[in-house]
C-alpha cells in the first residue's frame, strides 16, 4: 500500500493541474474589439499642378472637408501613385495637399482611408497588474 502512496499524489497532480488555467483569463478575451479598416474611399482628382511640382490641387467629389494633415493616395492609369498630405488651404471644390512621394499626373484618382482613432488607453489605476 506504501508504494501506491506516491502514484495516487501524482495522479492527483495530474487531475488538477489543468484546474490552473482558470486563474489565468486568457489573452484574446482582454483585447477590445478593433474595428476594421475601411476601404480607401474615392474623393477626387488631381486638378491641377503646379511647375516645381511640389504640391497639387485636388478637386473634391462631394461636399466635404478634408481635415488638415490627412494622408491620401492617388492612383494613375498607368499604375502611377503617389502620396499627398492635406495643407488646409481651400477654395469651393479644390484643397491644396503636399507631394510626399511617387509619381502623379493631372486626372490621376485621389483616394482618402479612415483611420479610426485608439481608444483612450487605461489609466494606471485601471491597469491590472
Amino acid at each position: 500500500m506504501k508504494s501506491l502512496l506516491p502514484l495516487w499524489i501524482c495522479a492527483l497532480g495530474l487531475a488538477t493541474l489543468p484546474a490552473c488555467s482558470w486563474w489565468h483569463s486568457h489573452p484574446s478575451a482582454k483585447k477590445p474589439d478593433q474595428p476594421a479598416p475601411a476601404a480607401p474611399k474615392l474623393i477626387g482628382r488631381v486638378a491641377s499642378i503646379p511647375a516645381d511640382k511640389r504640391f497639387v490641387l485636388i478637386q473634391r467629389y462631394g461636399t466635404g472637408k478634408i481635415e488638415v494633415g490627412t494622408v491620401l493616395t492617388t492612383r494613375g492609369p498607368d499604375e502611377r501613385t503617389a502620396n499627398l498630405l492635406v495643407t488646409g488651404e481651400s477654395l469651393g471644390q479644390f484643397t491644396a495637399a503636399d507631394v510626399q512621394s511617387g509619381l502623379l499626373d493631372i486626372g490621376d484618382a485621389v483616394y482618402s482611408r479612415h483611420v479610426p482613432t485608439p481608444a483612450t488607453p487605461p489609466t494606471a489605476a485601471e491597469t491590472p497588474e
